[in-house]
């Protein structure tokens, strides 16, 4: 059974909340690896509503510092502190974030009893920001009106599966099993090398998930995310308010669907939506016109895959 690769919306609107949507936060989880992504006002309340437990979340990656993505940090550090955490914590996140935090918990007389650290992302160039045991998460460089990255997360290729019969024919002892489904070969004491594709079958493809925040459409962006399971994309106005995107820096329903048929990704997700729209089934069909495997990103829903 495959580890559940999980991403629960905790927050789809853009710059103004609206009463059935927050700013933009989402959880994101792999077999043990979880990371906050965005942070906006409400995300701790969000957190707690949708029985996420701050406990679990060991990384927090913030995309821009406009306030609808990150306002609501500090607010959740400091009720982290009141619940005892002791577990450290790794924030990454444009240049000036740290400065930032330092000075609002200072202001508010909130001393820390965990072990905070900062990676300050590159809006130049994707980097490798982390890994664990499961995934790799790089940044992608954005187009908004400040700096701004995406992020892309890559589960590491699972083991290799046993050949059973291939291994009884050549005997290999069990203790060599582990080593095998690593992907090495085995060396018999007579030096004979045994390729390890003779003695195992590849496994289930690695899965992947971009989320891309705030920008302007860039085509260019569907080499960096071919091919990936789940793709976020922002999606802050319709098409026939092109003008207005292209303004203020976003990117429409229908963009989003082209990016994510140029990039041959499997599903979009569609959010970061305008306070204009009451709805958002017009967004929707814009968007599933030319990608239908498109979803809404809905709070408190979790796409699993």
């Amino acid at each position: 059974m495959n580890p559940p690769f999980e991403v629960t919306i905790l927050g789809s609107s853009s710059a103004s909340p609206t009463k059935t949507r927050h700013h933009s936060a989402q959880f994101v989880s792999l077999d043990g690896s979880h990371f906050l992504v965005d942070c906006g006002e409400g995300a701790q309340r969000q957190l707690l509503l949708h029985g996420i437990r701050f406990s679990r979340i060991r990384y927090i990656l913030i995309s821009h510092l406009h306030g609808d993505h990150f306002f609501g940090l500090p607010g959740l550090l400091s009720t982290m502190n009141l619940g005892g955490r002791t577990e450290p914590l790794l924030i990454a996140g444009p240049a000036g974030l740290q400065g930032l935090m330092e000075q609002m918990l200072s202001a508010s007389h909130v001393e820390l009893k965990f072990e905070l650290s900062y990676l300050i992302t590159n809006p130049e160039a994707s980097e490798l920001l982390l890994e664990t045991a499961q995934c790799s998460v790089h940044s992608i460089p954005l187009e908004h009106r400040i700096p701004c990255t995406g992020f892309i997360f890559r589960e590491k290729t699972p083991l290799r599966h046993l050949n059973r019969e291939a291994c009884d024919e050549h005997r290999i002892p069990v203790s060599a099993y582990e080593a095998l489904l690593a992907g090495e070969d085995f060396v018999q004491p007579d030096g004979i090398r045994i390729p390890n594709n003779v003695l195992t079958n590849p496994g289930r493809a690695p899965r992947s998930y971009a989320y891309i925040s705030d920008t302007i459409y860039l085509p260019d962006l569907a080499k960096s995310i071919r091919g990936v399971d789940l793709l976020y994309h922002e999606a802050t106005f319709m098409h026939d308010l092109l003008d207005r995107a292209v303004s203020t820096f976003h990117t429409t329903a229908k963009q989003a669907a082209l990016l994510a048929h140029a990039a041959e990704v499997k599903q979009l997700l569609i959010g970061h939506f305008s306070a204009r729209y009451r709805d958002t089934e017009g967004l929707l069909a814009e968007a599933q016109e030319v990608f239908p495997a498109t979803a809404v990103a809905e709070e408190g829903l979790t796409f699993r895959f």
